[in-house]
């Protein structure tokens, strides 16, 4: 009677440990994010999200951290996500730049992590040459 009961509750909590796994590795963030403020020109950026994950993107190629110094931190599996603005603001990463692109701003931020996947993807494959076109991100609605 009691080894029934040891494997009845082995089993339950396994069950429970695979349901709480799978609820977290399900969690795959909003399927669109509104980039960008209202009214902003060329106009706010409605990032696909889920599309990105399609293709096979892994959560570190676009998402990372900050350290206490200032330092990006690569993402690791479990790291909180905050949004972008969080850390690309003039508060905490004045002067920082990548290239020509000031990463204290949103705008500077997306446009180095985006164009640079992007242009690297057009490079390889000319058909998706469309993807360094302003249009790709900032629809005109």
């Amino acid at each position: 009677m009691l080894n029934k009961l040891v494997v009845s509750l082995a089993a339950a909590a396994i069950l429970v440990a695979g349901a709480v796994a799978g609820a977290l590795a399900a969690d795959k963030g909003p399927a669109e994010i509104t980039l960008g403020a209202a009214g902003m020109k060329p106009g706010q950026v409605v990032f696909p999200h889920a599309a990105h994950q399609g293709r096979g993107l892994a959560c570190g190629e676009c998402h990372h951290s900050m350290s206490a110094d200032g330092k990006q931190v690569p993402y690791t599996d479990g790291m909180a996500i905050q949004k972008c603005e969080t850390c690309h603001n003039p508060e905490k990463l004045a002067g920082k730049t990548a290239g020509v692109n000031k990463l204290d701003t949103m705008k500077g931020a997306g446009h180095a992590r985006c164009q640079e996947c992007h242009k690297a993807e057009a490079k390889k494959d000319p058909t998706k040459a469309k993807l360094i076109s302003c249009t790709t991100c900032h629809s005109k609605k």
